[in-house]
This record gives structure tokens, C-alpha cells and sequence, in this order.
């Protein structure tokens, strides 16, 4: 374990705004462990497996999918072929695997993920209603052994405002390939979700951000310290194909790429309750969901979402496939159109 050290010396000079956003109904949820099932970790250690959630074969299938959509690109991808796992073979992404351009949130087999029942109970089990709405997320495709990645850091974070106070956001990934201690993916500090609001009750909170994401905080190491003179410790969540991971957003996390032989395929979701959405957030949500645009990780409040623009490969140029329209549209059925927010619960 790290060993603490002092952490006043970076926040003498901070100040601390009164609090300025309304209280949340759902911020005591997951203060203790009440519930008799896998939601009791997700209130103690800030994280969840949930087993099977999609059936396996299934996921399995959906991994396919995803390898079949990065053969699509005419850029020489073959997922037999090593010398091809390179990022000229490759649609834009970062941190070795991560896609958010080329319409991803909205290809077909990415909604029909999120229209998986499995998947939808986990989360109407979190919030207490499936009268539920989701984000419009990314995915993962980590290949083994690549010697190309840049080490873009670990990023240590959490997907939620340091301002907030309690529970706010669960996220989710649906884990689509057998993913062990060496295979890549999730790093969760253990039980920091019960820490934050103490952790910034004593040492302050700085001025409201200005840009960007509006639900992110990242920690730096002197930060971290003061988690691990707590107890609190890294963990990397292994999970099977067709496993569900839950996480408090106020959990502490990063990715890792993997170090063995296997692919880490994954998709990100996150569903909360239609009933949060304001008129504002439904209009920001009807124009990404109409444009093929991805959001934040929230569904609700403070959507963060840009206008399309091509992703930029390694010679500087716009990537000409990366259009904003996915390759393969999803059919549109009552399920799916409820959680984007187009069509109202009854």
C-alpha cells in the first residue's frame, strides 16, 4: 500500500463555494447495504458484477459484431493478422481501443446491448424503476501486444462533480469477451465512493468548471494518497462474457490495456430514471439521438455533447470514413426509443 502523505499544502489556497446544486432524490440510496444482493457492494466497495446478464453465447456474438464493424474500414484491419493491429489499419480512437466517433453509440448492435433485458433489470435494480433512459456511450476494442500505444497516462477519476453530494450517476459496462487479471479493463479504487464528500470536506473544493464535462474530477497522486491512508485499494474487475460491471460514479477509476493474449471488447452504458430528465435535457437528448451524436456518461443534467466532427488521424487529416452516420442503423422499436427519451413512458 502507498504510503499517506500530507495533502494540505495543494489546498491551502482553494476556496470553498457554498453549495449550489438542488438535492438529488436519489443521493442516499446507496449509503448502506440494505438491499441483500450484489447492490450491497455497489453501496461498500463503489462496484458490481453482475453476473450473466446477457447470456454468453450472446455476448459473444455481440464481440463479433464489433470485430466485424472495424473490418468495414478499408484501412487493412484483419483480426488474424498482428501486424495489422496498428493505427493506420484502424478507425480513429484513444487510449489504444476506445471508440467515440464514426456514429459508434448508435450502431445497431450497440442499441440492441442496450435493449438487452438483462441489462435493463440490472438498472432498473439500481434505481428503483425501469421507466429508465440511457446515455448514448462508446465501446471498447483492445487488441494484445500492440507496440504502437502512447502511454496517455492512467487518468485516475471519477465521471461525477466534485460539488455534488451522495449518489448521483451508476455506470456500466457490458463486458463481451472473457476478461481476466491480464487482459485489460477496469481499475476501481475500492470503497473511495464512501470517501469523496470527506475528502473534499476537509480539503476544499475549487471553482466550477468552465469547459468540458461538467460530471468529471481527476485525482492526482498526492490526492490519491490520502484514499490509500484510508484503506482504500486498486482493484481490477474481471468478468466473464455477458457480465454487467456497475459503478458508483463517485468511485475512482481508470483503464488498463491488456498485457496478455486476449482482446478486451466492451461497451459502456449507463441508464437512470426518464423522470430526472428536464425539458432542456429531453431537447439536448432529441438532438444527439437525431444527429448520431454521443453524450456523456449521465444521461441526464449537464449533457455533454458535441456537433460531429471527423476524427483526426495520425497524419493530421480529418478521417474521411468517420462521416458522424453509423455503418449499420439500429431498427427502431418501442424499447430502444424509450430509453433514448423520444417516446415517453405511458
Amino acid at each position: 500500500m502507498p504510503v499517506a502523505t500530507t495533502t494540505k499544502s495543494i489546498y491551502e489556497n482553494r476556496s470553498t463555494p457554498p453549495p449550489e446544486l438542488p438535492p438529488f432524490k436519489f443521493a442516499e440510496r446507496f449509503d448502506k447495504p440494505v438491499f441483500g444482493d450484489w447492490r450491497d457492494e455497489l453501496s461498500t466497495k463503489g462496484y458490481a458484477v453482475v453476473k450473466g446478464a446477457i447470456p454468453a453465447d450472446q455476448a459473444l456474438s455481440y464481440r463479433e459484431r464489433m470485430f466485424q464493424w472495424m473490418e468495414s474500414f478499408p484501412l487493412g484491419f484483419d483480426r488474424n493478422d498482428p501486424t495489422t493491429w496498428k493505427n493506420e489499419h484502424l478507425p480513429v480512437h484513444m487510449k489504444g481501443g476506445m471508440f467515440h466517433g464514426y456514429g459508434f453509440a448508435h450502431l445497431d448492435f450497440v442499441w440492441d446491448i442496450r435493449c438487452e433485458p438483462g441489462v435493463i433489470d440490472a438498472f432498473a435494480k439500481v434505481w428503483g424503476t425501469d421507466e429508465l433512459i440511457t446515455s448514448f456511450d462508446g465501446g471498447c476494442l483492445m487488441l494484445p501486444k500492440r507496440t504502437d500505444v502512447k502511454d496517455a497516462g492512467k487518468w485516475e477519476h471519477m465521471d461525477q462533480s466534485h460539488h455534488r453530494v451522495g449518489f448521483y450517476c451508476c455506470q456500466g459496462i457490458v463486458n463481451l469477451n472473457h476478461n481476466g487479471p491480464d487482459d485489460g479493463g477496469l481499475m476501481v479504487l475500492e470503497g473511495s465512493n464512501q470517501l469523496v464528500e470527506e475528502f473534499f470536506d476537509i480539503h476544499g473544493r475549487d471553482t466550477y468548471k468552465t469547459w468540458g464535462p461538467f460530471d468529471w474530477y481527476g485525482f492526482t497522486d498526492e490526492q490519491q494518497d490520502w484514499f490509500y491512508s484510508r484503506g482504500c485499494k486498486w482493484t481490477k474487475v474481471c468478468a466473464e462474457p455477458g457480465d454487467l460491471i456497475l459503478w458508483d460514479s463517485r468511485t475512482m477509476h481508470y483503464n488498463v490495456r491488456p498485457n496478455g493474449e486476449r482482446d478486451r471488447v466492451v461497451t459502456y452504458v449507463c441508464m437512470a430514471p426518464s423522470s430526472l430528465l428536464s425539458d432542456e435535457d429531453r431537447q439536448v437528448r432529441k438532438v444527439a439521438f437525431e444527429n448520431y451524436r454521443g453524450t456523456t456518461h449521465v444521461p441526464f443534467a449537464a449533457i455533454y455533447s458535441r456537433p460531429h466532427e471527423p476524427k483526426i488521424r495520425e497524419d493530421g487529416q480529418p478521417c474521411p470514413y468517420d462521416t458522424g452516420i453509423p455503418a449499420s442503423l439500429p431498427k427502431l422499436n418501442s424499447t430502444l426509443l424509450k430509453l433514448a427519451g423520444a417516446e415517453l413512458y405511458s
